[in-house]
């Protein structure tokens, strides 16, 4: 397992970590169970961040994550996870005020049975961007009260994610340094989209910690193809079906080639990854020590082609 150094914070993160999202049965169905398998056998493999929300399955992935966290010494892993975003009853709620942030990390640490969380974030804060303040208030109450918090040795980073990284842009430009210590990105340094890369020249300068998520893109990059609520465009969707058939064909599963691309690298500290399956905790770390074939990365982006860098709303 590689280790990077993540910004200013002092956290050496593995190259690959996990993403609690499936916890919550996000995506599918699973067995709790194997599940919690799951996350034992990420950290008994050397990922050592853990990336989870309130948000996802509305509070079941932090519940379950934090079953497997009672079994792990604290020692072995880092923890992150989010405030801005909830739901209850299969309704989804945004609220970015200081107030319900700071009820927010305490519910957090009794989910998962911890006494700080390494890294707070700000969870997709476009939402924020739609509502009545905008991502003033972001700036102006969500992270000054997350930074209450860290001076009480509550949490012991702060960070901001987005889909969009023009927004996280925006609310680092409009803080003090050091008021942003590291930012999420997901689906922007895949196969299909590198956007991230432009970014990090900016990111770097503030001495910015950058964690980048879904090297799969979320299911564009798979042999099974996406979900239906996969909210990419249709040419999108075909020639990334395209870009799976050919690297079937050449006994290179599309897996393999968009994890190894996604890890490979090294300006970015971690890339995140959800799963409920040990197995799949052990097939990715195998795909990670074999090289690249850096001829099929280059197949694969021309049959994308023109729709390389389209991307969506977040939803």
């Amino acid at each position: 397992m590689k280790y990077r150094e993540l910004g200013n914070t002092g956290m050496k993160v593995s190259e690959l970590g996990f993403g609690a999202s499936s916890l919550g049965g996000v995506f599918h169905s699973f067995d709790e169970h194997r599940g919690i398998d799951a996350v034992f056998a990420a950290v008994d493999a050397g990922i050592n961040i853990i990336d989870v929300s309130p948000y996802y399955g509305h509070y079941k992935a932090e519940t379950v994550l934090g079953k497997a966290l009672k079994d792990i010494p604290r020692d072995k892993f880092y923890l992150s996870t989010k405030v801005g975003r909830y739901g209850k009853d299969g309704v989804n709620t945004w609220d970015y005020s200081a107030k319900r942030a700071k009820e927010s990390v305490y519910e957090s640490l009794e989910r998962l049975h911890i006494d700080y969380i390494d890294i707070i974030n700000v969870h997709d804060i476009e939402f924020q961007g739609r509502m009545e303040g905008g991502l003033q208030k972001v700036v102006d109450e969500t992270l000054p009260a997350l930074h209450e918090l860290k001076r009480e040795g509550v949490v012991r980073h702060v960070g901001i994610t987005d889909l969009q990284l023009e927004n996280l842009r925006w609310v680092i430009e409009h803080t003090e340094e050091g008021t942003v210590e590291s930012v999420m990105n997901f689906c922007h340094y895949c196969l299909c989209d590198d956007k991230l890369v432009d970014f990090m020249d900016f990111f770097e300068q503030h001495h910015i910690g950058v964690m980048s998520a879904s090297p799969f893109s979320m299911g564009l990059l798979t042999e099974r193809g996406v979900p239906d609520w996969h909210p990419a465009p249709k040419p999108l969707v075909e020639v990334c079906r395209q870009a799976a058939e050919h690297c079937k064909a050449k006994g290179y599963p599309i897996e393999k080639l968009a994890m190894q691309f996604s890890c490979s690298n090294p300006r970015i500290a971690t890339t995140v990854f959800s799963t409920t399956r040990p197995e799949a905790i052990r097939k990715n770390l195998e795909y990670l020590s074999e090289p690249m074939d850096e001829e099929l990365v280059k197949e694969v982006r021309d049959i994308i082609g023109d729709q390389q860098r389209v991307s969506w709303a977040n939803t």
